[in-house]
């Protein structure tokens, strides 16, 4: 079979089961998963021709990497009970309050500053499983926690862990390529310049894509949560939303631009969480009207989880602010020592529980337990025990209810990842059809229908590559070969494809299905991920949109052209919405009409 399109449609089928069982028909994705796994395996032996000891091997490469997953997950659920049976969440929850009660502020802060500093120093989706369960604990419903945390892994996605999905997947991706050697001595750089001024153009674009990321995360936060769900709500702080906005995307652009892509994230987070935290508790930008949820007992049933955490008993003596927040600040030190320390990086990175040459295949993969956040996150849980006072009884139910938590995510993310390797390793190597692998079949597909319009095409596959692999550096390494060799196939610099490739890998980790799942088991919201998947695939939408228009720009400029069109488009369109909400405003605030 050598028809391309049709290749295409097949390489999609598994995708496309899991996302209408998911979203179409709100299955659980501990039921919608494993079909979607049968369908990848079922094209891959019967379309790909992959050796059957190929696809179990890379069955199995899923179930280890599932299990790291895992690992992470029950640190950030220990870490959670830990501070909430020992009385430090009612603290934290305090101290936000004080800053401001209002629920679109404190997930601003929480999800967009410090979320962006977690992704900067850990990435592959722990910043969700650490901010879901905080804001959970401060009072949100469990589905909007969730949202939240998803939405903010977006802009700060591609300088994650200290900058891998540049450094090891856009690198990695590109290394050995004759023509990308070409590119560099033509430039007249290094590989790590070339690097990283493809870093510099993916801070760039990020930063006016991410501008509105803030506002469009409290707007949906009070369009499909609050007691009105009313849109507008959340619009009413755009001042406060923009300046957070700015306060992370400027220093992340600056960073990128003269220090590289290591922290691009992890300073202008913090250094945004700082800036905004002091001006805000001054009541700088904060709102006059405070918005919150409404009473819980008019909350859907399905914006609530299975996890309710308990306030600290009474005879647990109050917990200071300082000391409430430093098992969060040790767990910060210690994600970004192991990551910029270089002998503690090589220390934890050189314990490896390597799997080589699975079942005689070329599959091969480790496991890093000491350089796994999760075991920061149990590191600060320990230091907590101690530092709160806690006793043997206390510790005990910790452990227990993170294990009884966990369970219930294990069956979709043990399947969802297993999908995912085998889509991934069906290409030539494990195959006896010659074929390239699925993934890399769909994207020629639609590179060969798009022609020179493919800029703005390019974040769409990222953002695929994201959806399936649930991870923007994996996307990166997946197809920053195709995407480069699309720029020089369609006559314009491939370096800024690559870049639109990398914006859209960050802007697809929202609808990441184990994303969604590991955040999800952090708050007991199992069994809802597609209720979730329907929403964050319009901020997935916006950023392949906004990131697809502002790529093509930047390499065809301003005209009468798809990438101005498109982006007049979308800022009508976005214009068009604020205007409805304001009208709405305004015919709720005008006085009735007398009645003769």
């Amino acid at each position: 079979m050598d028809n391309l399109a049709v290749l295409s449609l097949l390489a999609l089928a598994p995708i496309l089961v899991v996302g209408v069982l998911l979203a179409g028909f709100r299955w659980p994705a501990k039921y919608a998963m494993p079909l979607g796994y049968i369908a990848a395996v079922i094209v891959a032996l019967a379309v790909w021709k992959m050796d059957f000891r190929g696809v179990i091997a890379a069955s199995l490469e899923g179930v280890i990497t599932a299990a790291t997953l895992l690992y992470i997950v029950f640190g950030a659920l220990l870490l959670l009970s830990t501070l909430t049976v020992g009385g430090a969440m009612a603290t934290i929850r305090g101290g936000f309050n004080n800053i401001s009660p209002d629920r679109r502020i404190q997930a601003v802060i929480i999800g967009w500053l410090f979320g962006s500093f977690i992704e900067g120093a850990s990435g592959f989706g722990t910043p969700a499983a650490v901010v879901a369960p905080l804001l959970l604990a401060m009072g949100f419903p469990a589905m909007a926690a969730v949202m939240v945390g998803l939405i903010i892994q977006s802009t700060p996605v591609s300088f994650g862990a200290v900058g891998t999905p540049i450094i090891v997947g856009v690198g990695g991706g590109l290394g050995g390529d004759p023509a990308v050697a070409e590119r560099i001595s033509l430039l007249g750089v290094t590989m790590p310049e070339f690097i990283a001024s493809i870093g510099f153009q993916v801070a760039s674009i990020h930063a006016i894509v991410g501008l509105l990321i803030p506002l469009i995360l409290v707007c949906m936060l009070t369009g499909f949560f609050g007691p009105e769900r009313r849109f507008r709500d959340g619009l009413a702080i755009w001042p406060f939303a923009l300046y957070a906005s700015v306060a992370m995307t400027i220093p992340s652009v600056l960073v990128a631009r003269f220090l590289g892509p290591e922290f691009p994230s992890l300073f202008g987070g913090l250094f945004g969480l700082i800036v905004v935290m002091f001006t805000s508790s001054r009541g700088f930008l904060m709102p006059k009207k405070t918005f919150d949820f409404g009473p819980r007992a008019s909350w859907s049933p399905r914006w609530m989880g299975t996890i309710e955490p308990a306030e600290p008993a009474a005879s647990v003596r109050r917990i200071g602010i300082v000391s409430a927040w430093s098992p969060y600040v040790l767990m910060a030190v210690l994600l970004v020592g192991s990551r910029v320390i270089t002998p503690v990086t090589e220390f934890l990175t050189g314990i490896a529980i390597p799997f080589k040459n699975i079942l005689g295949t070329d599959i091969s993969t480790a496991v890093q337990p000491f350089y796994s956040p999760a075991f920061l996150l149990i590191l600060a849980s320990l230091f907590a025990y101690g530092l709160h006072g806690m006793n043997g009884q206390q510790i005990r139910e910790t452990w227990k209810v993170s294990g009884r938590q966990l369970a219930g995510t294990a069956v979709a993310l043990l399947f969802a990842v297993p999908l995912v390797r085998v889509l991934i390793q069906s290409g030539p190597e494990l195959n006896a059809s010659g074929l390239s692998s699925m993934p890399v079949t769909l994207a020629e597909g639609a590179a060969a229908i798009s022609g020179s319009s493919w800029p703005f095409i390019a974040p769409f596959i990222g953002a695929l590559g994201a959806f399936v692999a649930g991870s923007n550096t994996v996307s990166n390494l997946t197809f920053s070969q195709f995407q480069f060799s699309t720029g020089n196939a369609i006559g314009v610099n491939p370096e800024q494809v690559v870049a639109a490739q990398a914006v859209g890998g960050a802007g697809g980790n929202p609808i990441a299905i184990h994303n969604i799942v590991a955040a999800s088991a952090t708050v007991g919201l199992l069994g809802r991920e597609g209720d979730l998947l329907r929403k964050t695939i319009l901020v997935t939408l916006y950023y392949c949109i906004a990131g697809g228009a502002i790529s093509f720009i930047f390499i065809y400029g301003l005209g009468f052209n798809l990438g101005t069109i498109m982006l007049v488009l979308l800022m009508s369109t976005l214009g068009f919405i604020v205007r409805w909400m304001l009208r709405q405003k305004a015919a709720v605030l005008a006085p009735e009409p007398e009645r003769v």
